[in-house]
């Protein structure tokens, strides 16, 4: 890949450690180095991000990640800058529209190897991008209460608490219809 003719939702990312990635989309090759990176995990990652404890990622599992449905689905990793399946993965982001709504639920997760270099809040940023291009009106996400970074960066980008009815989680939404919360989101992506 030449620097200066990248592919759509590709860039390369210079970390505050001074490591450089790759954010780019995921691809079905990423499958295996998902499921590899996924036993580097700490516990407490793995349930900040799927809400409860699991041991591996299965195959299956892997398997459909790596291959989201390009009208309904839009995820991103954080790589290093090597070809797909060969890159060790450091972050993933993902947003899924709801069927039948104009909103779209999102997650992400950063491993504790690249995590508090702003890596999380670019992914969320990108994410919203991509709701908006798909003119969505509202992206949410479940967030454990006790997670109080994934809270702080949502709140920072104008996204708004909201009410859950799972004990422990808290709902964060940004209404992509409201110029109030988008100036919030369109402020930081400068």
């Amino acid at each position: 890949m030449k620097r200066d003719r990248l592919p759509p939702w590709h860039e390369y990312k210079r970390l505050l450690d001074g490591r450089e990635i790759l954010i780019r989309p995921i691809r079905p090759e990423d499958a295996e180095p998902l499921r590899a990176g996924f036993s580097l995990l700490r516990p407490e990652e793995i349930r900040q991000r799927f809400l409860y404890a699991i041991k591996e990622l299965t195959p299956e599992t892997a398997a459909r990640l790596t291959r989201p449905d390009s009208e309904t689905e839009f995820a991103l990793v954080a790589a290093e800058p090597l070809p797909p399946g060969e890159a060790l993965i450091g972050a993933v982001a993902r947003v899924a529209i709801d069927p039948g709504t104009r909103e779209a639920e999102f997650a992400i997760l950063v491993s504790h190897f690249i995590g508090g270099m702003g890596l999380g809040r670019h992914l969320m940023l990108r994410l919203v991008r991509w709701a908006r291009r798909k003119q969505l009106t509202r992206l949410y996400g479940d967030v454990l209460e006790h997670n109080t970074a994934m809270l702080a960066l949502a709140e920072s980008l104008g996204f708004r608490r909201e009410h859950s009815d799972t004990p422990g989680l808290v709902r964060v939404a940004l209404d992509l219809s409201d110029p109030k919360s988008l100036a919030a989101v369109e402020s930081a992506d400068t």
